[in-house]
């Protein structure tokens, strides 16, 4: 279920032991049930509506904001999400409820000392999407720099690094101003720019992200956050 993008794997085991899934017309019950690869599985009325209602939103995290867990005195990301930093703008349609804050998460990291787009969802599949074990979700970055940046120094940020003994996939790196660069990824390490750039000796002053997918931070002020509409696809 969770391969074919249906749910999550927590949310498959749940609509099993609801008894709210069907493999070719009949009701399955039992964790773990093998089923053929050309099967069809189907989920309940219920079970529909329920991930009908479930909401996406789109934060513009603020340098200080954790992304998760709380850590100290720092605000969380979720701790935002209130009606009072809705953007004005926003134009899901759709009505601001506090169940809308209950089992939201981020989907994919932006650290403390990072700001922008940052992805917070009730709904397994989107989290899926965007950072399952398949994701190669687009993710742009504008980072500022110190160092002196060289063609030799970009030629290895797109291509060749190793992070905690493993390859890193392949990036698009470029110079769009003096001290600042674009990067875009596929992946998302743990402070993964921050590693890259020491690598070729530059320091990151500063890393907004203003891209996941084919949703862009745009206008959206920071500390502030929208719902994902029905028309955007991460």
């Amino acid at each position: 279920m969770a391969t074919r993008g249906l749910c999550s794997r927590r949310e498959a085991d749940r609509l099993i032991e609801r008894g709210e899934v069907q493999v070719d017309g009949k009701r399955v019950t039992e964790l773990g049930t093998k089923v053929s690869e050309d099967c069809i599985i189907t989920l309940s009325p219920s079970a529909t509506r329920r991930q009908r209602r479930l909401v996406t939103i789109l934060l513009n995290k603020p340098v200080g904001v954790v992304s998760g867990q709380a850590e100290g005195d720092y605000s969380t990301a979720v701790s935002l999400i209130a009606r009072r930093n809705r953007y004005r703008r926003d134009r899901s349609g759709i009505d601001f409820h506090p169940d809308h804050r209950r089992n939201l998460a981020p989907a994919g990291r932006l650290d403390i000392d990072s700001q922008g787009l940052l992805v917070l969802t009730q709904d397994g599949r989107v989290a899926r999407r965007l950072i399952g074990p398949d994701a190669d979700v687009e993710k742009e970055y504008l980072v500022r720099v110190q160092g002196e940046i060289t063609a030799g120094k970009l030629g290895r940020l797109r291509h060749g690094m190793r992070l905690d003994g493993r390859a890193l996939k392949p990036a698009r790196v470029e110079r769009i101003k003096p001290e600042q660069l674009r990067f875009v990824l596929t992946e998302g390490r743990k402070r993964q720019i921050r590693r890259m750039c020491e690598q070729v000796e530059l320091t990151v002053t500063g890393l907004k992200r203003v891209r996941i997918g084919a949703v862009a931070l745009g206008g959206l002020p920071e500390g502030q956050w929208r719902y994902l509409r029905a028309d955007e696809c991460l």
